[in-house]
This record gives structure tokens, sequence and C-alpha cells, in this order.
């Protein structure tokens, strides 16, 4: 080697530097392994028990004995050789490259082994002095870098005593100054002594110090190291899987337990699996990663797959499922490969209890979401569609693609199966505590088969019933669903079954369907009389009419089949209200001892019929709907009188007493739609009700006539019809008839009545609520006076202080908003007309002056108006157009007025004011 480094002072430095990358790189930390991992391998060799024992001797220095066979010649030079092994050959052994030994480095440069026979000493120092006794090139190399190989040049050790009895090789380390002491290296050995017992089958125990960690064969593949205890599986090619068990239990590492492949000593490779991988995958000479490209690396992932599935079926049934690798980002490129390997392997590999007893495989088997204990053995002894379900208490993870069977599924499936009542009434006392505890589990099984009294299977407990003590007979409804007793169980009145009772048989669907086609039934020939009494017996104690049975199919007075919503008493208040034309037939002769009440409820007319709002039975029922689009709360919910467009024109005022003699058609005809409606047909003394005014309405009066008198109808209902109680006008249509109704020079209407009706005109045109652009003015207007006038001549009248000076001239009251009314009626304002000053000052002075002014502001509770008051004798107003008139109040400069009379003159300072401040 001298000789080499001689003539190669490169070859030299070439060894510094694997040396130096084994000690610092590859196997940095790994000197335990490593020593016990040739420990194992002299115990195998020997066919021996395999024990180390670790001591701190004095120096201090580390000493690590063994057993088995002790290194020999072919063995040193292994060492020294960096790249070669003497156990290439031996069966079981782990070493491969020879360099293992380099991990001490990181400890010791001048590391001993011994046994009987020798020593063998390497020593930095030792190595550096004769390479410098070499001079030359690789003395110079060693100038300029003071490394050396240690493990190159080897030396007796005859000095060295032999290891202690019983023991065939030591190691012995003096670490270097500066790194841990030999006690901290105990302390390691002790440290990591359990994980490796595990790995290396070969050693038996090892002691370090005081502490002992024993390897002891427990049987049936369970072993313990130290304390704690593992099940062994091994397969093919060396593979062998260890999975912790606490108190004989499995105990999987979690994903994120820091697991790595130990080959069989512990690699860098990351792994996630519930058990350990021991297994000899290819590693890279530093022994720290799989060589990904060697063909062994697929061979050895799927033995390892194999062995998994056996250690699978190696624990108890319950306890498998938490061994499946749960899905989740892989630590290594091998743990990914191990990931799918062992998934595709368990999707096919039978492991899973059957509810039947067998095993099965993920891929075939079924798992009942459906909490129940025993429900899938239950299920599975009542036929074949059953027989993939995994077992009671078994919950298969989600990796291998095991189908789901939830509990619609489940009902589904059941609608196949033949068995007797009895096992339905099991099936249903399993299912009850889950429905009891799962939300939702309920609606899931609303499709859940129920066997029938009449021997049918019917999906769906919500259709069927179930039988009461003492309760009605539904004999004359066939199509009724009556579980069979054997099977009847209180689940299936959770899942919506009823009792058979009065309400219930009122409410089932199978009832209300062959109510809804026994006429079609009867007039095809069928008998529906059973149904019809059956009915009418469940409606005897009905309160009121029940639109669900107005198809009801009865027979009217010729013997013909109608609906009960078609039909009238003989003997009803409202039968002589009807239009003769009306569709409504008479109701037969043979339905006389059948109770009324019962009748009335199932939709024969007695009087006149309340219910919730119905478009489809109500007439104009979308026209009112399209009018009050934006009607707060729902119409179903109000109140509704029915057949009214049925009523006599002729007979309404009877109509209109007996509706306000019933408390709940009088409610209904105050509001919503009644109202609407009767409103818009309601003929009184063959007239709308809305050319009426209540009697009561005195600002009506001459505007439209009293309503004459009805005799049980009072103001509110006749208001409600539409009987005008005030001017109303919320429309084009509105204003153009009231404008008429004023213009109609037959009518005596009286001023004030004007003056409000044009105010109601005005703040309809305001508001948006008429369009000028629809109207025409009116030829004819009615004045302040009450009188009419021509249109041509009239003013409207917008400060009432001008109307002495107006003369002749006709003036129209112009209310809060004169200039509206006037572009309305297309009159000029008055103050446009009459124009002028007063003639001379007058005495000035404070409003408060004058007492009769003082009183009447207290009486008002205002205060006076801006500016001061003129006092004149007599007023006079010198005119625009050349004339003068006496008036007693006029406006003067700014806020002044002039007037003879100060009261009239403060109300027209106030009405002045008041106009001012009007909106607009």
């Amino acid at each position: 080697m001298l000789a080499a480094w001689s003539s190669s002072p490169t070859r030299f430095r070439e060894d510094v530097n694997t040396e130096d990358d084994l000690r610092r790189g590859g196997y940095a930390d790994t000197w335990v392994a490593e020593l016990l991992q040739n420990a194992a391998d002299a115990a195998l060799a020997a066919g021996v028990p395999g024990r180390v024992r670790v001591t701190v001797a004095d120096g201090p220095e580390l000493r690590v004995a063994n057993t088995g066979a002790p290194l020999d010649a072919a063995g040193v030079a292994a060492l020294a050789a960096l790249r070669a092994s003497a156990k290439r050959d031996d069966a079981g052994a782990t070493g491969r490259f020879g360099v293992g030994f380099a991990a001490v480095l990181a400890l010791c440069t001048a590391p001993r082994l011994v046994t009987a026979a020798g020593g063998v000493a390497f020593s930095a120092d030792r190595t550096a002095a004769a390479v410098a006794r070499l001079g030359g090139a690789a003395a110079a190399e060693l100038a300029r870098d003071p490394r050396v190989p240690v493990l190159r040049l080897a030396w007796p050790a005859p000095e060295e005593e032999p290891p202690p009895p019983g023991f065939a090789t030591e190691v012995r380390l003096r670490p270097d100054p500066g790194g841990r002491t030999a006690d901290e290296l105990l302390d390691e050995v002790a440290a990591t002594a359990a994980d490796l017992l595990l790995a290396l089958p070969g050693l038996e125990s090892v002691t370090a110090g005081a502490v002992t960690v024993a390897r002891t064969d427990l049987g049936d593949g369970r072993v313990r190291v130290g304390d704690d205890t593992h099940l062994l599986v091994t397969g093919g090619s060396g593979v062998r899987w260890a999975l912790p068990l606490r108190d004989g239990r499995p105990a999987p590492y979690g994903p994120d337990a820091g697991e790595v492949l130990h080959a069989p000593t512990r690699s860098a490779e990351q792994l996630s699996l519930p058990a350990r991988l021991l297994a000899p995958f290819p590693l890279d000479p530093d022994r720290r990663r799989i060589r990904a490209d060697d063909p062994a690396v697929d061979a050895l992932v799927g033995a390892a797959a194999a062995a998994y599935a056996e250690l699978l079926l190696a624990v108890a049934p319950a306890e498998r499922t938490a061994l499946v690798p749960a899905p989740g980002f892989p630590r290594s490129p091998l743990d990914a490969r191990l990931h799918e390997a062992l998934a595709a392997t368990l999707a096919r590999t039978p492991w899973l209890p059957a509810a039947g007893g067998q095993l099965l495989a993920p891929e075939r088997a079924e798992w009942l979401d459906v909490p129940g204990d025993g429900l899938p053995e239950l299920l599975a002894a009542a036929g074949p569609a059953f027989a993939r379900l995994v077992a009671s208490g078994t919950v298969p993870p989600a990796g291998p693609g095991t189908d789901r069977v939830g509990a619609a599924g489940l009902a589904d499936r059941l609608t196949g199966v033949e068995a007797d009542p009895a096992w339905w009434h099991g099936l249903y006392a399993a299912l009850a505590p889950a429905v009891d505890a799962v939300p939702g589990l309920a609606r899931e099984l609303g499709a859940l088969p129920v066997p029938l009294a009449d021997g049918r299977l019917v999906p769906g407990p919500a259709s069927v019933l179930l039988g009461v003590p003492d309760g009605p007979d539904a004999a004359g409804v066939p199509a009724l669903r009556l579980v069979h007793p054997g099977a009847a169980h209180p689940l299936l009145r959770r899942l919506g079954a009823a009792d058979a009772d009065r309400a219930t048989l009122l409410a089932a669907p199978a009832l209300l369907d062959a109510v809804e086609r026994s006429v079609d039934d009867a007039e095809s020939g069928l008998d529906t009389t059973g149904l019809a009494r059956t009915v009418l017996a469940l409606l005897g104690t009905a309160d009121g009419p029940d639109p669900r049975w107005g198809a009801l199919a009865l027979t009217d007075d010729e013997g013909r089949p109608a609906r009960a919503d078609e039909l009238v008493l003989p003997d009803a208040a409202v039968r002589g209200l009807l239009d003769p034309d009306a569709p409504v037939g008479v109701l037969g002769p043979e339905w006389a001892r059948t109770d009324r009440d019962a009748l009335v409820a199932a939709g024969v007319l007695d009087g006149f019929t309340v219910g919730p709002f119905d478009p489809d039975r109500l007439h104009d029922a979308q026209a009112w709907l399209d009018e009050f689009p934006d009607d707060p709360g729902d119409p179903a919910d109000r109140p509704a009188v029915r057949d009214l467009d049925l009523v006599d024109d002729d007979r309404w005022p009877e109509a209109l007493a007996l509706l306000a003699a019933g408390r709940d058609t009088r409610a209904a005809v105050l509001t919503g739609y009644t109202a609407w409606w009767l409103a818009r047909h309601v003929r009184i003394g063959g007239r709308l009700a809305g050319t009426w005014r209540l009697r009561s309405a005195a600002g009506l009066a001459g505007l439209y006539d009293p309503v004459p008198e009805l005799p049980g109808v009072d103001e509110a209902v006749l208001a409600a019809v539409g009987v005008r109680a005030r001017i109303v006008a919320d429309g084009p249509d509105e204003v153009v008839a009231l404008l008429d109704r004023l213009a109609d020079p037959s009518r005596t209407v009286t001023g004030d009545v004007a003056t409000a009706a044009h105010a109601a005109l005005a703040a309809a045109v305001a508001d948006g609520r008429a369009d000028l652009d629809g109207i025409e003015p009116p030829e004819r207007v009615r004045t302040v006076t009450g009188a009419v006038a021509p249109a041509d001549r009239a003013v409207v009248l917008d400060a009432p202080w001008v109307l002495p000076a107006l003369g002749g001239l006709p003036a129209v009251g112009g209310g809060d908003d004169p200039d509206t009314l006037a572009e309305l009626l297309d009159l000029p304002l008055a103050s446009a007309r009459v124009s002028g000053r007063a003639r001379g000052a007058g005495t000035a002075g404070p409003w408060t002056a004058d007492p009769e002014v003082v009183l009447a502001l207290a009486a008002l509770g205002v205060g006076p108006p801006a500016g001061r008051l003129h006092r004149h004798d007599e007023l006079v107003v010198d005119l625009d157009d050349g004339g003068a008139v006496t008036v007693p109040a006029w406006p003067g400069r700014g806020d002044d007025w002039h007037a003879s009379d100060p009261l009239r003159a403060l109300v027209a300072a106030l009405a002045a004011a008041r106009r001012v401040r009007m909106p607009g």
C-alpha cells in the first residue's frame, strides 16, 4: 500500500477522500448499527446465539465484544480494502462492501480489534508517520493536507489483552478529544439496541453497561425485544414485517411516526406504513438509499405486499382494517411504490370477514353503512343478495375500494327479498336504534319495503297504515295499504307509517286518490257507494267544508254521478240565490239520512263556503293576483268565499245578508280577494256597488246616491263590497268619472263637497295615479258655490282674497294645490286674472294690535303672520285693468297686508303662508 501511495500520490488522496466521504457521509452516525450488524453476522457464521457486551474501560475507552466467528485475516483484509467484504458469500450476512466499519472513525481515529488469536490496530497518527517517511510526492501531499486514510494500514497489536471470556471479538475505541465521551457512546448503544435487535435476528441480546436488552421468541410469530412486543411475519425474498403489539393487540405506527426502511438496519428511506418493513433492498454504497434502478426492487416490493396480506390474516378480524395503509402523500418514492402495491394486493386478497362467515376480498365486498348490531348477519341469512356484506363490527378502510351500501341502497335491494313477516319484524327491530341515533337515516330509509296484510310487499313506510284497536272500518277502500300484523313494528311509525285512525285515514293518499277518480269510476260503471259511505262516515265530526273531498262521487236528484262540491242540499239556504243556469245539481234523496255536517264537509253546498285561497277554484283569482302582486303575506293563508260567481245578479241583497250573517263568511268579505271580487260583481238595484255611497258618508252627498236599505247588511260589509265611504280617485277612470259627476247639472253638490272632490283630483294627478295626457278637460265645472259653470269662463281660486274681486267670474276651489287642479281642468288661476294694489297706506301696525286677531291666533294655536297690518275703514283696490273694487283684505308689499276686516286678512295671510310651505 505504501508503495502504491509512493508511486501514485493521486491514489493516496483518492483513498483519503473515499474514507472521509464514508465517515462524514453515508456512514455518519451509524457506528452502533454497523458494529451490531457485524456481530450478528459473526453469530450467524458460527451458528451460535449472538450476544454483544458494551463496556467502558479505563482510559477511558469503549469496548464492544461479540460472540460468534472471530475476526480472521480475510476480515482484516476486507476492512483495509475499503471496497471489499469478507462476508459477500455468507448466507444471511448483511455486510456487502466492507466499508461499514468506517463509521467508527467519527468517534475514534485509532480503533483496535482483538480476538483470542491476536489483535489488529488502525491509527491515523501511525499512518501519517509512515507516509511522511516515504518522502517524495506522497509526503508532499500529506504536508499539504494532513488527512490520511486510517483504515488502509493495519498494524499487529500483540500487546492487547484478549476479549472477555465467552466473546470472540472485541472492538476497542478510545474517543478522540473534543468528541462524545465513552459514557455518552454507551448510552447511545443502550438507546438503539432494541431497534437493532428487532432488525438483526442473529442477535439475542445487547448489554450496554448495566442495561441489557434481550430478544425473546414468544411463539406464533411474536417477539419481545426489551419491553416491546412485535408480531413478525416473514415472506419471500427475506422480507419481514414487524407490527407493534400493546397488551396483545396491534398498535400500528401512524403515518407520521418517522418509520424508515430497515435493510435490515435503519436506512434513510422514509415510510408511512402501519408496520415496520425489514427487507434486503439493494442499497447505495452508503447504505442509506435504495438503488431504485435495481431489478430486485420490484421483486422485493411485490414480496413485501404479499407478506403484508399475510400479516393482516395473522391478526384478529376486528383488528385488520386498522392495518390498511391510509391514503396520503408518500414520504419517499419507495413509500409510494409500497403503498400502491399494498393497496392492489389487499384489494384482491380475501381478508375481510363476511357476514356469512367466509372471507372477502375488499374489491368484491360490500360494507353496510347502516349501524345495527347483527344487521349484516340478518341480511345475509335472507338470501344471496347480501352474501358480500362485511360482518358486523368491521369497517373497511377507504383504500381498497369496498363498495358502500347506504340506507337508500339497502332499502332498494330489500325490494326483492322474499321473507316471512317475522323476518321483516326482526329487520325493523335491528334498524330501530340506528334510526333514533343517526340524523337523516329515517329519510334515507324512505323506500324501505313493508309486507302488507294482503301479501304484497310495497316500498315506503310512509305509504302504509298500521292497524289500531277498535279503529274505523276501511274495508270500503281496497287501495288502503294495511301492514301485516306479524311485521308491524314501531319503527314503521317512525319512518312515516300512520295509525289507521280516523284522522290518518282522512289523510291517506290512497283514499284521496280514490276520491279524485271516483266520478270517473262511477261514470264507467264501478260502484263507488262504499267509498262514499266510508268517506262520509269519516267526515261525520268535521268542522266545516274540507276541499280535499270535493271530488267525492255522489248522485244528484236524477241519479247521475256528480262531484260533491257541484251539488247543493235540497233545503240549502243558498239554493234560492243561485243563478238558474249555474252548474250545480241538487243532492239526490238517497243521501237524505246522511249526516248533514258530513255532506257539507265533503263540499255539498248549504251556505256559502269559506276555504283557503285556491286560484284553481276561485273566479278571477289570477286577475286579483296580477292586480296585487306585492300584497304582503301568502294568499293561501287567507280565507276566501267560493262559488260567488254562481249567484243570480238580482239576488245580491239576500246573498250579502247571508254572507254578513256568518262569522267566517263575514270575515272573508271584509278583506282580500273576496272583497275585491264583490266590489267588481255585486249588483245593488241593478248597479255596481261603487255607484252608491254609504248613507253615513255625508262628504259624498250629491256626488253619489245613498245606497238603498238592505236588511241584514251593515255599512262595514257595504264598504267592503265597494259602496263608497269617501272620495276616491285612484286612477284615470276614477278621475274621469268624478269629473263627470261634478259637471252633471242634475246633481246637487255643495261647495265644500266640490272643493274636497277637486282636492282629491289634484292629489291623484300630483301623485302620478292619473296621467293628464289621457284625460280630457271637462266642458263644465263645479264652482265654490256648488253651481255648475262653463269651463271657458271659470278660474281656479288660488288666493281666497281675490274672490270678491272676481265679480261674476265663476271660481273653482283650488284647495292646497291649485296649480295642479288648474292644469287638470285647463283653467287659469284667479290670481293671474285679477291683480292690483291697495289704494292708500292705511294705518300700519302690528297684527296683535287688534284684540280680535289676538283671540283668533290663540284659538288657532299659531303665531302672528310676518309683516304689518295696514288698517283701512274701506279698502279699495285699484285693479291693473283700470277698474277698482272694494275688498275686505288684500296683500301689500313684502309680507304686509291691507284690510278693512282684520280677521279676513288674517285668514288670507295664513292661507298664503300655508301655500308657500306646501311641497312644490
